[in-house]
């Protein structure tokens, strides 16, 4: 009972703090700022800074931007960087439907 009390307050905590900086970006700034072939890694960090990511052995990392839609919902744009940190692939996943 315990546990349980004490993961459910964990994740309350989690879900009330903010996003990292840089993570809540316009969707069409994004689009119009991103370019897979073209784009760095330290371009992404001068224009939009630290966001959420995650680095794999292989040397990518996905990096994961968030845009407001509305009613506390968001859109997810994530951006797939190579090991010479060039933007490899980009999409969007819009939000989930209330």
């Amino acid at each position: 009972m315990k546990r349980a009390l004490f993961a459910l307050l964990l994740l309350a905590g989690c879900a009330s703090s903010p996003a990292p900086p840089g993570a809540q970006v316009a969707a069409e700034r994004l689009q119009q700022t991103v370019a897979p072939g073209t784009t760095t890694k330290a371009q992404l960090l001068a224009a939009f800074g630290p966001t959420k990511n995650v680095v794999f052995d292989s040397g990518y990392e996905a990096w994961v931007y968030q845009s407001p839609a509305g009613g506390g919902r968001f859109t997810e744009f994530v951006v797939l960087i190579n090991p010479a940190g060039i933007v490899t692939k980009a999409r969007t996943r819009e939000a989930a439907q209330p």
